[in-house]
């Protein structure tokens, strides 16, 4: 009698593979991986990007509220904005309206390198999305915006002017 070949299981349990949850889990765990690697290999963090992005948005005085909308902690928050600043990437200056307070802004650097990384994130989105075309895109986004928006309020689409 010859022992049974145990040829190893390739697919997931079904039960997981029905369930959005894990799906969306293990996309996420997988595409911050990727997304990770990409930055680091440029130098930066996440937490990096965060802080360029919203920056790229306009100057913020409150770096509590910065934190909050980056979800870091605020003595977190310090330190990236320490090495950014080191960097040459940020600026901070005394609030005029409260010196107690900075104002903390891109450099002209700092615009330059937050380009790269977009371009960075942008290239891990398309090889991530590469099966999907544009409308099956622009369905997950809206989706996901929903979603994200649902469950935490800073993902709602700005009222319109």
């Amino acid at each position: 009698m010859t022992p049974e070949l145990v040829v190893p299981r390739v697919c997931l349990p079904r039960e997981l593979a029905a369930s959005p949850v894990f799906l969306l889990g293990r996309l996420g765990t997988e595409l911050k991986k990727r997304a990770l690697d990409e930055l680091e290999a440029a130098g930066f963090g996440i937490h990096d990007y965060k802080v360029l992005a919203l920056l790229g948005e306009g100057e913020c005085t409150a770096q509590s509220t910065m934190a909050e909308l980056i979800s870091v902690d605020r003595s977190q928050l310090v330190g990236l904005l320490d090495d950014l600043e080191e960097r040459g990437l940020v600026e901070r200056h005394r609030a005029k309206d409260d010196r107690r307070r900075h104002t903390v802004t891109l450099t002209g650097a700092g615009r330059e390198q937050l380009t790269q990384l977009r371009k960075i994130v942008k290239r891990v989105e398309e090889e991530f999305l590469a099966p999907l075309d544009v409308e099956s895109r622009r369905q997950l986004h809206e989706l996901l915006a929903r979603l994200a928006s649902y469950h935490d309020a800073r993902f709602a689409a700005p009222a319109a002017a």
